[in-house]
């Protein structure tokens, strides 16, 4: 995740456009297609005490807070819960977390706290180590897994349990992760291979038992549950590419495992309780040698390389590959430097054993995590189940998160049974649903319809492209994004997370934002679509930033078939924007101030309260607010209007794009429930059973920080968490939070 019109920050290096394929965008959309229906939100209210207890962390005030509901005479009736009844969360720029009045906020997971008794405690100096036994960076997707009181799996147990957190990445310098070194670190080649263990290290999962005490959350130190997985941990290939010549590296000749998880983002949580975690952007961890193409022989993996990003002579982000000779180092260089026909003396495959939906069991250690290759090879967010239904096949929905990528979609070929929900072994569940089905990428038609094209060898398209030479199908599905612009899929803007809403099955994309388009028919940008319809210039301050760069939200519904169905019917569920916009081409879904946001990215439906959680990475409206969590509770595909946007093109006249805006919120179903500290992203949600407690992370606050202020605490752009009160040390850290509400009751109620 970034923000790429942020003007302090960089484009990350891994999230660049290598989608050049001729694949058309679309101008016209459908006119109004389905008729209205509303969200079913009832549910029952809980009635609880709490004690307000969290410590540097703000609740806002407001004077039309609801009152208490006064009784009825015996047998009282139950109460209907009341869904986002707080008061909204101004906007603010304070390093510090905000939550609506009546809601308490508190740090229990950081970067760098031990998992264990003998790692001692958190430092925050840089000075700290053993980091393969402490808690990684950049906490980003989580699920919660319910213990009981004997520690077996809980479906229901709501004070006690397993999260499973994503560590994305480290907050980057020049090369280095300077928050984790004592002087910064190195910003020149070779690194210190001391360095580069702790940044290998910060990457990858963690489990942590966490457990309620009174009203209070903690992280259990010396669970024996707890657990790291990291870039170096041993993972088993799994599905139709295990075995596959293009998996084939030094570490595994034959093909059957890799080394390691990388650049973990968003998460899944399976109907048979694993945990599933999405690798994204790991393309720009991997360097290659400027002559690499002559010594591949200019052969088709040449041509793969380029779609991932990896031209020859393309830099490594963090320059791992010059620590030292041994193989942890040297597998981050893909050239090929062997004698081998196959590659089984170099790695120069070995960025193919990366780019998956990896599963594994929070609760057993003994189960070897599996990269499930049947979902396809890309830079995956999350991977959200449709509603499950016996006798159905499982459909799991995914995105590619780069500018001008897919939206995918996997189908298993086996049916759904109950029973399984609580098998005992849950990877077994995996091998049965997830290494076997179809993988299908999505075409948004011009009509507002769409279809899911399965990628496979026996397509026509597919098997007679030209640009590349598929083998089998485990070539298909290691080279997905080749085989999708071969079937001609639909360009989003920047695809990443997605969720599907409980209460009828429809599925949300968000589309974080797109810089690469704009109304030029002399440019190699990309034109505005039905879709992805905006492009236009927004002002942050003096600077402007032009495309996409709000970005938006999409919904589908499937056609006939449900899960398994190849039609579907799209609309744009919101737009972000600043409330104060031009309402023509900018704030399509009239946002107030109370409402406005700008790069969604994090995106969750509550299978408890059926509040959808919208959560923003952005870098466009950062001068007026940190970034946010909104509440919202959404309609259905076509319960809006059909808009179209005259946009002046820039050698004169005008482009006409048809769009769909979905049904325009209010203030009952759109609100701002919290605001993160400064520089950071809002990312990761999870929930205890009973809705009562909601676990955020804070991802990478103070990242503006430059490398030259790190002697100076002064001078960071955030404190947080130390400024809340939790840990040593001044330097900001990721964080997990957990959020009650002070009445005891179901959050967002």
């Amino acid at each position: 995740m970034n923000k790429p019109n942020d003007p302090v920050r960089a484009i990350d290096p891994d999230d660049i456009d290598c989608n050049d394929s001729p694949n058309e965008h679309f101008n016209t959309v459908l006119n109004a297609r389905l008729s209205r229906r509303s969200l079913l939100r009832g549910g029952m209210a809980s009635a609880a005490t709490a004690i307000f207890g969290a410590v540097g962390l703000s609740a806002c005030s407001s004077d039309d807070s609801p009152g208490p509901v006064t009784p009825t005479p015996t047998p009282p009736p139950v109460p209907a819960e009341k869904l986002l009844a707080f008061a909204a969360v101004p906007k603010s720029l304070a390093d510090m977390v905000t939550v609506p009045a009546g809601y308490t906020a508190s740090v229990i997971y950081a970067l760098g706290d031990p998992l264990n008794g003998t790692t001692p405690a958190y430092k925050n100096d840089g000075t700290d180590d053993n980091f393969d036994t402490r808690a990684g960076d950049h906490h980003d997707g989580m699920e919660f897994y319910g213990l009981s009181a004997t520690g077996s799996a809980s479906t229901s147990s709501s004070e006690r349990g397993l999260l499973a957190v994503n560590h994305e990445a480290t907050t980057d310098a020049k090369l280095s992760s300077f928050f984790l070194h004592a002087n910064g670190g190195a910003t020149t080649l070779p690194r210190p291979a001391a360095e580069v263990d702790k940044e290998i290290a910060i990457h990858g999962v963690s489990v942590v038992e966490v457990k309620k005490t009174g009203t209070a959350w903690a992280y259990v130190r010396e669970s024996s549950f707890n657990r790291r997985l990291t870039p170096l941990s041993d993972i088993e290939l799994s599905g139709p590419a295990r075995g596959n010549a293009l998996l084939t590296t030094k570490y595994s000749p034959t093909a059957t495992k890799t080394r390691g998880t990388l650049n973990n983002c968003g998460t899944g949580k399976s109907p048979w309780g694993s945990f599933l975690t999405g690798e994204e952007n790991w393309a720009g961890y991997f360097t290659r040698g400027a002559a690499d193409d002559a010594a591949r022989g200019n052969d088709k993996s040449v041509t793969s390389l380029k779609r991932y990003g990896r031209a020859q002579g393309a830099a490594s982000r963090h320059g791992w590959e010059s620590a030292g000779s041994d193989d942890k180092y040297a597998r981050w260089d893909i050239s090929r430097k062997g004698a081998s026909l196959d590659g089984s003396d170099d790695y120069r495959n070995d960025i193919n054993g990366m780019g998956y939906i990896v599963e594994m069991d929070p609760y057993d250690k003994s189960k070897s995590a599996k990269k499930r290759t049947a979902l396809g090879r890309y830079a995956h967010e999350s991977a959200a189940f449709g509603n499950p239904v016996a006798g159905q096949p499982l459909a799991v929905y995914m995105g590619d998160d780069s500018r001008n990528e897919y939206i995918y979609k996997f189908v298993s070929s086996a049916v759904w049974a109950a029973a399984d929900a609580s098998a005992p072994d849950r990877v077994a569940m995996g091998d049965k649903y997830l290494d076997s089905g179809k993988l299908y990428v999505a075409r948004m038609n011009p009509d507002g319809s769409g279809q899911w094209i399965e990628l496979n060898i026996s397509n026509a398209a597919i098997a007679g492209n030209s640009v590349y030479k598929f083998a089998d199908q485990a070539d298909v599905l290691v080279n997905a994004r080749l085989a999708a612009d071969a079937v001609g899929a639909t360009k989003m803007d920047r695809p990443e997370w997605c969720s599907v809403n409980p209460a009828n099955g429809e599925i949300y994309y968000s589309l974080t934002n797109n810089s690469n388009r704009a109304v030029d028919p002399t440019s190699s940008q990309l034109v505005p679509d039905g879709p992805n319809p905006r492009a236009y210039t927004d002002m942050k301050g003096s600077s402007a930033q032009s495309g996409n760069p709000n970005g938006h939200l999409l919904r589908m519904k499937e056609g006939a078939g449900a899960t398994a169905a190849t039609s579907f019917t799209w609309d744009v569920y919101l737009f972000g924007a600043e409330a104060g916009a031009s309402g023509g081409f900018v704030n399509l879904s009239s946002l107030t101030a109370d409402q406005d946001f700008s790069s969604p990215d994090g995106l969750a439906f509550s299978p408890y309260t059926g509040i959808c959680w919208i959560q923003t990475d952005d870098g466009a409206y950062t001068d007026v607010t940190n970034c946010m969590m909104l509440a919202a509770i959404p309609g259905t595909v076509g319960d809006g209007a059909k808009v179209t946007l005259n946009h002046p093109k820039a050698n004169g006249g005008t482009l006409a794009v048809d769009t769909y805006v979905g049904k325009k919120p209010t203030a009952d179903t759109l609100k701002r429930f919290l605001v993160g500290p400064a520089g950071c992203e809002i990312t990761g949600l999870c929930e205890t059973p009973d809705g009562k407690s909601m676990f955020i992370n804070i991802q990478h606050p103070g990242e503006t920080t430059a490398q030259a202020n790190l002697g100076d605490p002064s001078k960071y752009t955030s404190q947080w968490p130390s400024n809340a009160g939790y840990g040593a040390g001044k330097r900001p850290r990721s964080a997990t939070i957990v959020i009650t509400k002070n009445d005891g009751g179901r959050i967002g109620t």
